[in-house]
């Protein structure tokens, strides 16, 4: 393998252990609507596709299945995500060992997201402070979303490195879906949102179950 000389993080369920901010936010925003409120479990389901997949699949859940509610809702969530992005929201354990350990090693970082663009910056300098994480890049209008490896691409060229250089860590098959799309070495996270199963059944080239894992891949 190539040196590695940038990893790319997902952020919720990855870096992130932000599965109680999006509940109370996406609760509050169905509860005028007689909708909700879902299990934390339900929720780990909802996301990993951008925040109107989110509210689609809760309203579904919810028996909307048509989606009628979805502008109201949608507008609602995000005057509410905004305020309340924070809501206990902490990084998982051995996340800052990692990217100690990782900037020690002289490796980049950076972060790509279907979190809205404001909200991703955000989150990190409060998590991480604003000097930690080289490139962010979360929800941009006009940039289409993980799966689609244009992120990746994106954080690629601003980093000046090639695929052969690159890992990708992230919790989801969308984020298999989108480091294999970018043609990266695509590392599957045991402690975010879903299952091994879902993370073998998307090709994940490695599988961790402690961030401080990712060291045996740099």
């Amino acid at each position: 393998m190539a040196e590695k000389k940038l990893v790319i993080f997902d952020l919720d369920g990855t870096l992130s252990d932000s599965i109680h901010s999006i509940k109370y936010c996406t609760d509050r925003a169905l509860e005028p609507l007689g909708m909700g409120p879902f299990s934390e479990e339900d929720y780990k389901y909802f996301v990993g596709d951008g925040a109107a997949n989110l509210i689609k699949r809760a309203l579904t859940a919810a028996g909307d299945v048509e989606n009628v509610h979805f502008e109201e809702a949608f507008a609602r969530y995000k005057e509410l995500f905004a305020v309340d992005c924070m809501y206990e929201v902490k990084p998982y354990d051995g996340i800052l060992e990692l990217l100690e350990a990782l900037k020690k090693r002289g490796v980049k970082l950076a972060v790509l997201s279907n979190k809205p663009h404001a909200e991703t910056i955000r989150v990190i300098e409060y998590l991480f402070g604003k000097d930690v994480f080289d490139v962010l890049h979360g929800q941009i209008e006009g940039v289409p979303i993980k799966p689609d490896p244009t992120g990746a691409f994106r954080i690629m060229e601003q980093m000046r490195v090639t695929a052969e250089e690159v890992l990708y860590l992230g919790d989801t098959a969308t984020d298999m879906k989108t480091g294999k799309g970018a043609g990266l070495f695509t590392i599957g996270a045991l402690w975010g949102f879903r299952k091994r199963e879902e993370l073998e059944e998307s090709h994940a080239d490695a599988i961790i179950g402690h961030p401080m894992e990712l060291l045996e891949y740099v």
